[in-house]
């Protein structure tokens, strides 16, 4: 990659994505939203997994309105019911011969305690094990595809009064912290990026790359606390991206052919806040080969799905 593309790259630099196929959770709005659009645009067949088909109808018909002629399609998925998994999953892998790009956007923040269906504490449910879950279920439409991509969408709040309590996942002994429970769930998604990359090694087809959007102004700021909601509103433009800035992160770590599996990209400015997308660097503890292959193992555990691949 040159200096140029490294300090200064934006939407213009996606390659043409004809011939590909993505799946991209979360992508009725926010930054899942314009991600799917600039891959619609750039000419890849997208599906939009979403869990209110009536707004991902929406969110095609949008994209249908940027991007004439654009494929996209509406996939229901709700990440917090692994029979919903389970039957999007087997939808896709009837209806797709080949997936080039899972892009694990979706996600929760911040959210009163509660679980999901399957009795999971929701954010670590929704963010990590109902992608954990997905990703698994689609893998072998994955590894035979040349190029083919997974990213996952982390936070900066991975840094945050994060870890892992494997006594503890569900957070049913301590006392519930919502921003405990959120760097949680974005530090599994880390975890589980680069331990998939390991697995991965030594075939030449997939890789799996993680992302943060810094601050974005989305609807996930809905459950934030009163004091960072008005700090948004009031001097957004000075401490968050807007969603279509906030998607960069991701859409590098999905197209740009420079991009080693395992690496992780986020806004280049003050903290990782905002700025152009560059590879960043995650805590120390994202990158402990034993805590990950032991997130692994119990996510296995808990989902009921297993990997395909020698390494699995």
């Amino acid at each position: 990659m040159n200096d140029k593309r490294t300090a200064n790259w934006t939407a213009d630099d996606v390659p043409g994505q004809h011939g590909r196929v993505a799946v991209v959770t979360g992508a009725n709005t926010g930054i899942g939203f314009e991600t799917a659009r600039v891959l619609a645009e750039r000419g890849a067949a997208v599906v939009l997994a979403v869990r209110d088909t009536e707004k991902g109808k929406r969110a095609a018909a949008r994209i249908a309105a940027s991007a004439p002629g654009a494929d996209v399609t509406v996939q229901r998925l709700d990440l917090t019911s692994l029979d919903s998994v389970r039957a999007a999953a087997d939808e896709l892998r009837a209806s797709r011969p080949r997936i080039d790009l899972l892009i694990n956007n979706a996600g929760v923040m911040y959210t009163p305690k509660g679980t999901t269906r399957d009795g999971f504490e929701l954010q670590f449910g929704t963010n990590h094990l109902g992608h954990f879950a997905l990703t698994g279920l689609l893998l072998e439409r994955m590894l035979p595809v040349a190029g083919s991509r997974v990213v996952t969408v982390s936070s900066i709040a991975h840094r945050i009064r994060a870890g892992i309590d494997f006594d503890d996942l569900q957070w049913e002994r301590r006392a519930y912290t919502r921003v405990g429970a959120y760097g949680q769930s974005k530090l599994a998604n880390l975890l589980f990026t680069y331990e998939l990359q390991r697995r991965l090694t030594g075939q030449d087809s997939t890789i799996a790359v993680a992302a943060h959007p810094g601050i974005a102004a989305t609807e996930l700021m809905r459950n934030s606390p009163a004091i960072a909601r008005t700090l948004v509103t009031a001097i957004g433009p000075l401490i968050a991206q807007s969603p279509d800035r906030g998607s960069l992160p991701t859409l590098r770590a999905a197209t740009d052919p420079g991009v080693r599996g395992g690496e992780y990209y986020g806004p280049n400015g003050f903290r990782g806040i905002k700025g152009h997308p560059a590879r960043v660097e995650s805590v120390g503890q994202s990158h402990d080969s034993a805590l990950q292959r032991r997130l692994w193992t119990v996510s296995e555990e808990l989902t009921g799905v297993s990997f395909p691949g020698p390494r699995s």
